[in-house]
């Protein structure tokens, strides 16, 4: 074997699967379904040891994380964790502990921490990935769900549903340094590409927040007007002009105007839209769609379903490889 044959051989082993695929957590039937995105076939469901509700790829691209909790309250269970998936293998191959009831979590960009919600205790967990070990632990709003990290690792937002606020924390000092109002019982956040904005969902609410991160303060509130809405998952196109929105029992995505702050769309797909991811092209947007147990395919430019996947049952977050 040559060198250059050697090397070549190395890199495949070490880079990412080449199938763009989708992971879709399934809360009620507790398993992860994985769905060839060029294909729309679905190529496993795999089970886990618990409630999988968050999900998200690892930075490196090699494995899937998956959240998972069970119905033991304010103490961590034997289904309470992260589960770790490699996607080449398609099975566990990591568990990392997370505090109880861990619901969504985000990972920093160098793949060193992660933070989780954990939503019966009212606390984040931050988790040294590298070390595989709990090292802080937070009190932040009131049944906590969402949680972002902003691009330059900084700050970590967590919506807490009852509370109807956002606890801040500073990742370099690791303290909670404030918290906020929102629209009524906050389900997502994301932050924008330059970390100068993030955007928060409200469930009851019916709006998206604007937030100025440097400020950590509210400047607007955008309605959404889709009948039944209840907003719940959040992404944002490439460009960052465009917010998806999924609306829950409103059994559509909502599309807003960033700039203009204002709805300019909606498009209707299946039953209870949840989780939501849009390709890096902006191309495809996918929701997860618990009450009809599929995953809608929206393309962006005609603004249209152009696919329904089936998945396992009670869909709820949504992962794409890139």
């Amino acid at each position: 074997m040559t060198y250059t044959v050697f090397v070549l051989m190395f890199l495949a082993m070490q880079a990412p699967p080449a199938t763009s695929m989708l992971f879709v957590s399934n809360e009620l039937g507790r398993t992860v379904t994985v769905i060839d995105r060029a294909t729309g076939r679905q190529i496993a469901d795999i089970p886990v040891p618990g409630r999988p509700r968050g999900i998200a790829i690892g930075p490196d691209g090699r494995r899937v994380y998956v959240a998972l909790s069970d119905t033991a309250r304010q103490k961590a269970g034997p289904s309470d964790g992260v589960v770790a998936i490699d996607i080449a293998k398609q099975r566990i191959v990591d568990r990392l502990p997370a505090g109880t009831d861990p619901e969504q979590f985000a990972i920093s960009r160098d793949g060193a921490w992660m933070y989780t919600s954990n939503e019966d205790a009212g606390t984040a967990t931050a988790i040294d990935l590298r070390a595989r070990r709990v090292v802080n632990r937070f009190v932040v709003g009131m049944e906590p769900e969402g949680v972002a990290i902003s691009p330059d690792g900084h700050w970590v937002y967590v919506t807490g549903e009852t509370s109807s606020t956002v606890s801040v924390i500073d990742t370099r000092t690791r303290q909670v340094v404030t918290n906020f109002l929102v629209g009524a019982r906050p389900r997502a956040s994301i932050f924008s590409a330059d970390g100068r904005t993030a955007y928060v969902t409200a469930e009851i609410g019916r709006s998206l927040t604007v937030v100025d991160v440097a400020r950590h303060a509210p400047v607007a509130t955008i309605a959404i007007t889709d009948s039944g809405a209840k907003p719940v998952g959040v992404a944002l196109s490439p460009d960052n002009r465009l917010a998806y929105i999924a609306t829950g029992r409103g059994n559509s995505v909502a599309i807003v105007d960033l700039a203009a702050r204002r709805q300019i769309g909606s498009i209707p797909v299946g039953n209870r839209p949840w989780g939501i991811a849009i390709t890096p092209d902006g191309a495809r947007v996918y929701t997860a769609n618990g009450l009809s147990g599929d995953v809608s395919v929206i393309d962006t430019g005609t603004r249209r379903v152009v696919g329904t996947i089936n998945a396992g049952a009670g869909p709820w977050g949504l992962a794409l490889t890139p």
